[in-house]
């Protein structure tokens, strides 16, 4: 595709001029309001400090957790704004608004290499609306925050598959470029994409199989591994027969899983043991059993042992790995094992010189969350669903705007 980069946009020069950065800074936060994984916050800093540094008065738009299109002080980027600042080692200011007055005022006060974060871009209900028109606006109003010889900057790879007013709409009105972190997402799950090295092996987690169907359909005929763990391996235990107790089942999704079974029987692997819970709690009582002996009333919180072992034996072989979806409520360290297990196995194969990728979302949280090192892996990505939609070979609109 012929998508001008970030290095295009330096080699053209930027002193002085306005650059709109879309970033996904959408962190997790505690109780406190405290970021708890500040991995896109690293991840984004790169290119924002790249333009700061060549001289641009650089404006970055960002979203965090899900208002519903109205400003919620719960869900302000004053954190990510504290925290990008030292990141960059530079002052980061915080616009009241999104396009507001403040905002606007702040846009025209700055000097070269200043760093204005806008407020939650969806404090503003155009943002995710389905309304071509009112996109359109906010979009424009966007643009006049950096002037009419302004640039744009996709850099947030976690919202690419979203046809959004700072994603989609504002790459229509500006010069756009594909930001660092974009432009080495795409190209890595190009790689995996075109011709991946085999042993080729696929992980994959979470909780409902109706949220991973089209990339299973996708990949399963294009991997030789396909492990499923979390709780979606429930639904496929159910489709064999067996009983699940009081474990996450999909009934709906029960025959499409017996279907999928049938068809690649040679290369899914399912969980032969089961760590099982009397309830869903920290300090939950907890028992392994096989996978066809889930007790009435227990639930699976996390795969077992002996799935854990032969688990680690494919993906060690494996000269491909991508895993998306945590094996287990890796959040309660009782049932945390499964997803470390399979992680460790990873970090091995990287070490052998197989290209590993952690695809976004639950599964970069938890290789922090564990303490495992992020050089472990060849590449962890930023966007769990932008990832999983690229793999499923599905027009990403973020990406597809950027093409000229």
């Amino acid at each position: 595709m012929a998508v001008k980069t970030l290095a295009d946009l330096l080699g053209e020069g930027v002193e002085g001029r306005g650059v709109l950065v879309r970033s996904d800074l959408n962190v997790p936060l505690d109780d406190q309001g405290q970021i708890t994984d500040p991995g896109r916050i690293v991840a984004s800093a790169p290119t924002i400090k790249a333009l700061a540094e060549a001289g641009a008065k650089v404006v970055v738009t960002a979203h965090l957790g899900r208002p519903k299109g109205e400003p919620d002080p719960k869900l302000s980027l004053a954190p990510v704004a504290a925290r990008l600042a030292e990141e960059l080692g530079r002052n980061v200011q915080l616009a009241g608004d999104v396009v507001g007055q403040d905002a606007l005022a702040r846009s025209e006060g700055l000097t070269d290499g200043d760093v204005l974060l806008l407020e939650n871009i969806r404090f503003d209900a155009r943002e995710t609306s389905k309304d071509d028109a009112q996109r359109a606006k906010l979009a424009a109003a966007l643009v006049e925050l950096v002037g009419d010889d302004g640039a744009f900057v996709s850099d947030g790879f976690g919202v690419v598959h979203r046809k959004q007013a700072s994603v989609y709409d504002v790459a229509e009105l500006l010069p756009h470029y594909a930001g660092t972190l974009v432009a080495a997402e795409v190209e890595v799950l190009a790689k995996l994409s075109r011709n991946p090295e085999r042993p080729y092996a696929v992980v994959l987690g979470g909780s409902k199989v109706s949220d991973k169907l089209a990339v299973i359909e996708a990949l399963a005929p294009k991997v030789d591994t396909l492990v499923i763990g979390g709780g979606m391996c429930f639904t496929f235990l159910a489709a064999q027969g067996y009983s699940v107790g009081a474990s996450l089942l999909q009934e709906e999704m029960v025959d499409t899983c017996k279907q999928l079974l049938e068809q690649y029987a040679d290369v899914i692997h399912l969980p032969r043991d089961i760590v099982v819970a009397d309830k869903f709690a920290a300090d939950a009582e907890s028992k392994v059993v096989p996978a066809h002996e889930i007790p009435d009333g227990w639930l699976g919180l996390d795969v077992g042992p002996e799935s854990v072992h032969r688990f680690a034996v494919l993906l060690t072989e494996a000269q491909t790995v991508f895993w998306n979806g945590p094996m287990g409520v890796f959040e309660f360290e009782k049932f945390a094992a499964g997803t470390r297990g399979v992680a460790e196995a990873i970090v091995t194969a990287t070490g052998k010189g197989a290209f590993t990728v952690v695809g976004g979302g639950d599964s970069a949280a938890a290789v922090r969350a564990l303490g495992l090192p992020d050089d472990g892996f060849s590449h962890i990505s930023t966007g769990g669903g932008a990832s999983l939609e690229y793999l499923e070979g599905k027009e990403l609109p973020g990406i597809a705007v950027l093409e000229d």
